[in-house]
């Protein structure tokens, strides 16, 4: 069963949630979510148990507690909504507007 970690500290690593989980049973896989851009921590990340009843377990015996100086939100993963895929960049609609100053009030006399 996948689980959901959320307000982890930002520099919590996958090591810091397998130790943390596995006092509660068999951690299949811990990962912590990054930025791809920036590499940094998004704050949240999951945690792959190899019974339901372990992880349901780990979820009522984590849920709240601190790891790594914060208390963490600890869940059943929800499946990942598919949506309509969004358009390469090229292809999106631009922002329109004229943006900041005078804007029409003040045609060219000033």
């Amino acid at each position: 069963m996948k689980i959901y970690v959320g307000n982890i500290a930002f520099n919590t690593t996958e090591d810091d949630l397998q130790e943390a989980f596995q006092q509660f049973g068999t951690v299949t896989s811990a990962a912590v979510i990054t930025d791809r851009h920036t590499g940094r921590s998004k704050g949240f990340g999951f945690v792959e148990m190899e019974s339901d009843e372990e992880a349901h377990t780990a979820i009522s015996g984590l849920n709240g507690q601190e790891i790594g100086g914060r208390r963490v939100v600890v869940s059943e993963a929800r499946p990942r909504e598919e949506g309509a895929p969004r358009p390469p960049r090229g292809d999106r609609p631009q922002r329109g507007g004229r943006g900041g100053g005078r804007g029409e009030r003040y045609s060219g006399n000033y």
